[in-house]
């Protein structure tokens, strides 16, 4: 068989080995490894097998995958998002409909520290679900918020899956990192837009709140508060000033994380046990899934199948605008089937070459390519942050929840959207941080 023939039965399989739910990492191990052996031989497969994950774990820009890690888990466990959501709902928690953007601003926030979808997800619904059904909101609404609001997770900063594009492409981390900014809140407020929409059709969504919070009582809800957001804005502001690496900016944030737990008195030796166990269990499922995308990718390679799809696809005679719309909704497609870190590790090695080849910017790209895979976390048959939260909301039905966040994911494609249209909203903090 010629190398692109067993490329492409490689790819075959390693779908085929994600739909039968085999671990993303152990799948691209068995792959790259036998799709290596078969063109190269199976000394050099073996070769490569003994030496990909050394060199992928010594590898010191990977550092900052745990350091962030941490710094969210620590401050999960101090119980960051009741302090959070209590805080934003004194603010607007009076307005019709203030308990469900209370709760898209408390996964906002939320999610700029831990960086984790599921994360974010299940402690926002585990807070805000409760208190929006005293309220008898509505759980089509209360429980699509808080799935809408879970997804921004991978999009503001520290993302760990922008971390994870700018490693498998080579694209500016800190770039990445900063770029989520602005598309995170251009979709914080066509999610508010969505609610306010939702809730002037149908008012029974959401009932009229009497009590209204006091301006003392508003700025005391900061307090436990502000200590975060300056930790969000000393980290990710180093990087985009140029004072701090990511690594350094993940150091930074660590540690802060572990002082302002200290100091509030929180840090309990459950919480550090806790926070440390998820840190480290997370961290081994990411590098290894790192250590098989390396193998798989170095099997592509000398497959010849990127350089040769990126060959084809230039030399098309169409604008490259219908290309980059056939590449998501390919990407679409297989949102509504793959996990999405699956989706980055199988695809990115062939869609990056040929995205800039067309002339589109990496990062850019790579904001659009977290937006589609946002979608398919709340569509269905997977759709994982939907389960994420009928485990929280046992008593509603799965249907009930899915009816409830369509509103929702077509505010996300129109946030897409807008962003293909006007990708200096994209490129805008990324280019200003270069100069």
């Amino acid at each position: 068989m010629s190398p692109e023939l067993i490329g492409v039965l490689g790819l075959i399989l390693l779908l085929i080995l994600f739909l039968l739910k085999i671990p993303v990492g152990i799948a691209l191990l068995v792959v790259g490894l036998v799709g290596t052996g078969l063109i190269r031989g199976w000394d050099i497969a073996l070769l490569q097998l003994g030496r990909t994950p050394f060199d992928t774990a010594f590898s010191y820009s990977l550092s900052v995958i745990p350091l962030f890690i941490l710094m969210g888990m620590v401050l999960s466990y101090c119980g960051l998002g009741r302090d959070l959501y209590k805080a934003v709902d004194n603010w607007i928690g009076h307005v019709r409909g203030g308990l469900a953007m209370a709760t898209i601003g408390t996964a906002a926030i939320f999610s700029a520290i831990s960086g984790s979808v599921n994360a974010t997800t299940a402690t926002v619904a585990k807070i805000t679900l409760p208190e929006m059904e005293k309220f008898n909101y509505k759980p089509t609404l209360s429980t699509a918020c808080v799935a809408a609001g879970g997804t921004l997770g991978i999009l503001i900063p520290p993302s760990v899956i922008l971390i994870l594009y700018g490693i498998l492409t080579g694209e500016n981390i800190g770039a990445l990192l900063i770029a989520g900014i602005i598309p995170g809140i251009l979709q914080i407020i066509l999610f508010v837009i969505t609610i306010a929409i939702l809730i002037r059709r149908n008012p029974d969504l959401a009932p009229a709140r009497a009590e209204k919070a006091t301006m003392s009582k508003r700025f005391t809800s900061l307090k436990p508060v502000w200590p975060i957001l300056a930790l969000f804005i000393i980290s990710v502001g180093g990087i985009y000033a140029g004072i701090f690496t990511p690594t350094e900016a993940a150091g930074v944030g660590a540690f802060g994380a572990f002082l302002f737990a200290f100091v509030t008195r929180r840090l309990t030796f459950k919480n550090l046990r806790d926070s440390l166990d998820d840190t480290v269990r997370l961290t081994a499922m990411i590098f290894l899934i790192l250590i098989g995308a390396n193998l798989f990718s170095q099997f592509l390679t000398i497959s010849r199948i990127p350089v040769e799809v990126t060959n084809y696809v230039s030399g098309l005679d169409v604008s490259p605008y219908i290309i980059l719309f056939l590449i998501l909704v390919v990407l679409f497609i297989l949102g509504l089937f793959i996990e999405g870190l699956s989706i980055f590790v199988l695809t990115l090695s062939i869609l990056h070459p040929i995205v800039t080849s067309l002339g589109f910017d990496g990062v850019w790209f790579g904001v659009i390519m977290v937006m589609v895979v946002n979608i398919g976390l709340l569509t269905p048959p997977l759709g994982v942050s939907i389960f994420v939260i009928k485990g929280v909301a046992k008593d509603v039905p799965i249907q009930t929840i899915f009816r409830g966040v369509t509103p929702m994911v077509i505010a996300m494609i129109v946030c897409t959207a807008i962003l293909i249209a006007f990708p200096q909203i994209v490129t805008f903090l990324p280019e200003l941080m270069r100069n």
